[in-house]
């Protein structure tokens, strides 16, 4: 997971270098063409075609415009955004699976979480800062926006995997990025250019690695003990900002992440007990 969440954030360095050059639906796009060989021959050596093919289409179908979304949204804030506060921001995400969890799944979500959930959307506050005349950037805005995106297809992903594989999921999203970001950026498509070719492989190939690291993590380890990991991306992030664009998050940035990843591990342990009392089946 840590080995994930590293090249993850190598993934979110190249998308940053591209974003001032492209649009933010065409970096989308060379994001989900870059991966997909690799994420194809992972597949087929894994389930082959036929775990590729029968799969549940509708699902798939929205969960590939949410990641459109939330890439293009990512992209567009980390344009104008250091990475440690499109990272800060985006660790809202979990808290928002477990809110849109009640009504779509009908879990059942105590005032405890209810309350961290609050608290960690206070936090994404801080880090945004509100002004009277409203929110500080449209790229804080579209970052949160891609969290809620990605927290939609996160509930998404827990009915899919009852039925499709993990491959599949993965393969289809990245044929829809492609597709999907194509058709929409075509209109505003922008000639590559030949040093960032370099860029979009490595896109490719650290986003593929990343996703089959995070998936054998899961496999292998309990989800409240490996999620945490996860907010190791802010010290990768703190790193990143600071040799390649020399700029450090300010105290009240850290502030708004502080109160966001507490409120997250709060959430992780409160399920972790919810699931040691429940039954066994």
């Amino acid at each position: 997971m840590l080995a994930a969440v590293a090249l993850f954030a190598l993934m979110d360095t190249g998308l940053k270098l591209l974003s001032p050059h492209y649009p933010a639906l065409q970096v989308a796009t060379l994001r989900g063409a870059a991966a997909l060989p690799l994420v194809l021959a992972w597949s087929l050596a894994t389930v082959g075609a036929r775990g590729l093919l029968r799969v549940h289409w509708p699902l798939h179908l929205l969960r590939g415009v949410l990641g459109v979304a939330l890439m293009a949204g990512f992209v567009y804030g980390v344009r104008t955004l250091p990475l440690t506060t499109a990272y800060a921001i985006s660790f809202v995400a979990p808290l928002l699976v477990t809110a849109m969890a009640v009504p779509i799944l009908g879990e059942k979500v105590g005032p405890r979480r209810w309350a961290a959930i609050f608290v960690g959307l206070v936090g994404v506050l801080v880090v945004l800062r509100p002004t009277g005349q409203g929110m500080m950037t449209l790229g804080g805005l579209a970052v949160l926006g891609a969290a809620v995106c990605y927290a939609a297809a996160a509930i998404t992903v827990r009915v899919l995997a009852q039925r499709d594989s993990t491959q599949a999921m993965v393969f289809w999203l990245m044929v829809m990025l492609m597709v999907g970001g194509g058709a929409l950026s075509w209109h505003e498509w922008t000639p590559i250019q030949g040093r960032h070719w370099w860029v979009i492989a490595g896109v490719g190939v650290v986003g593929t690695l990343a996703q089959v690291l995070l998936t054998e993590a899961f496999r292998r380890g309990e989800a409240s003990m490996i999620a945490p990991l996860e907010y190791t991306a802010l010290v990768w992030g703190v790193m990143l900002d600071l040799a390649l664009w020399q700029v450090l998050p300010d105290g009240v940035t850290w502030l708004g992440a502080a109160i966001i990843i507490a409120s997250g591990l709060y959430l992780i342990r409160r399920e972790r007990v919810r699931a040691q009392a429940m039954p066994p089946p």
